[in-house]
């Protein structure tokens, strides 16, 4: 026959709830992190990867028209 221990019964139990807060503790803290990270890098003046990626964009497009205004500046100088 089985018999129920009322002290285990009530150690499970607490481990079970002590379980629960810690990963609430867990997650406030990781909530908490992220948080001061974002209001870190947002008071960095970091550019986003679409702006980068724009303004690299812009810098190719005027090598290509600087290249090509060279070769019209030199073909007209060999006239």
């Amino acid at each position: 026959m089985q018999t129920r221990n009322k002290f285990m019964d009530d150690m499970s139990q607490l481990m079970t709830n002590a379980m629960g807060v810690a990963q609430g503790a867990k997650d406030e803290a990781e909530n908490a992190m992220k948080s001061m990270m974002d209001r870190w890098l947002a008071d960095r003046d970091f550019v986003t990867r679409e702006e980068f990626d724009a303004v690299r964009a812009m810098a190719q497009k005027a090598r290509e028209e600087n290249e090509a205004l060279k070769a019209r500046i030199e073909a007209l100088e060999n006239k």
